[in-house]
């Protein structure tokens, strides 16, 4: 039987608030993240992907009683990313409710972290968050970048996807920064060039916008769709999310209405 396709959405979170932007910038208040992750998982979210996304920036750690609270609230796989740099990090997260976590920056900057953890903790826990910027002076054309986005590395994406594979990652969440919050659809090529060149499960993010633009992303090799601003409004709802990439072949997990 096939794996269903997830659907799954994100809270990037700054000072306790959910926000959101486009291509990374401009963020705007969309709500309280414990308020979210428990309608999310009433609604059918099959996981919740918490971001810390100034943690890197500034140079702090991930908000532990945010995620403890968001744990608290939902009975399916929350992965937490945002300012984890180290395997003790990995730790006291895993402590405080995350199923999994998220790695991108220190990795980048120290990328035998990957391995630690993994060996450690085992690689189904570990989800390698990709920020990956267009229009790069690199052999594919896209480009590392860390802390938020802010940073350029220099660091081809897809040499760094088959790196991280190797090295332990159990997961990739990979982050178009020129889709991120335009609405206009997933990055179909870029989803298309990670899937020919990694084997372990891709979560597409950045750019959902319609119900039409999640069976594409699932077409073009994304075992995942994560999505925020859509959700966070209430443009969309994560049911007809599903309905339609059922509609167009692909599996995904209903729930079944209690009420």
């Amino acid at each position: 039987m096939s794996v269903a396709v997830r659907v799954i959405p994100c809270l990037d979170v700054d000072a306790g608030r959910v926000v959101k932007g486009v291509n990374f910038t401009d963020l705007i208040d969309a709500g309280d993240p414990v308020e979210l992750a428990r309608a999310y998982d009433r609604a059918g979210a099959d996981e919740i992907t918490f971001l810390d996304v100034t943690a890197s920036s500034s140079d702090r750690e991930t908000t532990y009683d945010v995620v403890r609270r968001c744990a608290e609230e939902v009975f399916i796989p929350l992965t937490v990313g945002g300012g984890v740099r180290s395997a003790a990090d990995v730790d006291r997260l895993l402590r405080a409710g995350a199923d999994k976590v998220g790695v991108n920056t220190a990795a980048v900057n120290r990328p035998e972290l990957i391995g630690e953890i993994a060996d450690r903790f085992g690689n189904q826990v570990l989800v390698l968050s990709a920020d990956i910027a267009a229009e790069a002076d690199t052999d594919s054309g896209w480009e590392v970048t860390t802390r938020g986005g802010r940073r350029r590395t220099g660091i081809d994406a897809l040499d760094w996807l088959r790196r991280a594979e190797e090295l332990g990652v159990g997961e990739i969440l990979l982050n178009s920064i020129a889709a991120d919050g335009t609405r206009a659809g997933f990055d179909l090529p870029l989803i298309s060039a990670a899937r020919a060149c990694v084997d372990v499960p891709i979560i597409a993010s950045g750019g959902a916008g319609r119900l039409q633009d999640f069976p594409p992303a699932a077409a073009a090799g994304a075992d995942a769709m994560l999505a925020a601003s859509v959700f966070h409004f209430g443009e969309l709802a994560i049911p007809d999310v599903k309905t339609t990439l059922s509609e167009a072949g692909h599996p995904v997990r209903h729930v079944v209405s209690t009420t």
